[in-house]
């Protein structure tokens, strides 16, 4: 049992549940790390039929750790005395998009649970899987598209939503609930939450009921679908380039020095302020 990602198996479905409740489960190396592995291992478990994907407390994932990647961003800059390396901001970002890239490659149905928060890199993982189920609690949104950042896969957003409604979130980092990520598309299924984490157990113990050579067999002709039409690898390729840029654009150098300055909290508040939303949300 890893620190980030919990693994039980129900039957012919593998849960992979990520543990820490208390951070939000925000985004670390070691949250990388550990899914990257599961999700590995239970592609190559003979016995997972079903792969389903959740979060224990009151978010499913707040978006990357801003503490460890703001004081990571300063310090390489402090240390180094060459300008920033746009490939080498590749490779680091791109190992994180190529993890959460795992739940749609998969040759096994990928089914995700959400509540609460699931915002900024919540996003990036959580709509990269099959079928997403939401408590009504759920919200989405990416504020970093404000300043230092955007999608690491923009396609998944068009994919989802439609290419109309991917401009408007994405052009404003607003958020959206659950309701209205059902109205679009986003999600398939919004239930109460107290009844979240049953309905989604149901549903993946309901497609397990099928042989796995057949859910294999219709999840790559799926996915072959989805990669002829929004051809995902060139867009997290683009989209971790220009989520680098992002981060090192005049604006996201000032937040990454105000974040030093201040806090990330506080950064992230300056941000928000002027929306009127997330944690600055007016009564």
């Amino acid at each position: 049992m890893g620190n980030a990602v919990r693994e039980e198996t129900h039957g012919h479905v593998r849960r992979l549940t990520l543990c820490r409740p208390d951070r939000y489960n925000t985004i670390t190396p070691e949250l990388r790390d550990e899914l990257g592995t599961a999700l590995d291992v239970a592609e190559r478990d003979p016995n997972v039929r079903v792969i389903l994907f959740d979060a224990e407390g009151p978010a499913f994932c707040a978006g990357y750790g801003l503490d460890w990647s703001t004081d990571a961003q300063s310090g390489e800059e402090q240390r180094d005395e060459r300008v920033w390396d746009s490939v080498r901001d590749q490779h680091m970002i791109g190992s994180f998009a190529d993890t959460w890239a795992k739940l749609h490659d998969c040759s096994k149905p990928t089914v995700a649970a959400v509540q609460g928060w699931c915002i900024a890199g919540g996003t990036n993982i959580v709509f990269n899987a099959h079928l997403i189920v939401a408590g009504e609690s759920a919200r989405f949104g990416y504020p970093p598209s404000r300043v230092w950042g955007i999608p690491e896969a923009p396609w998944n957003w068009v994919a989802r939503m439609g290419l109309q409604r991917a401009r408007r979130y994405m052009l404003t980092g607003d958020e959206f609930t659950a309701a209205q990520a059902l109205e679009m598309g986003a999600v398939l299924d919004v239930v109460p939450d107290d009844e979240l984490h049953e309905h989604a157990m149901s549903l993946a113990q309901r497609i397990a009921q099928v042989p796995g050579n057949q859910l294999e067999m219709i999840t790559w002709s799926l996915n072959a679908v989805a990669d002829e039409m929004y051809d995902p690898r060139a867009s997290r390729r683009l989209g971790t380039l220009f989520d680098g840029v992002a981060r090192h654009t005049q604006e996201g150098l000032d937040f990454v020095e105000r974040s030093q300055e201040v806090g990330f909290r506080e950064a992230v508040r300056d941000r928000d302020r002027p929306f009127g939303d997330y944690g600055e949300r007016r009564p």
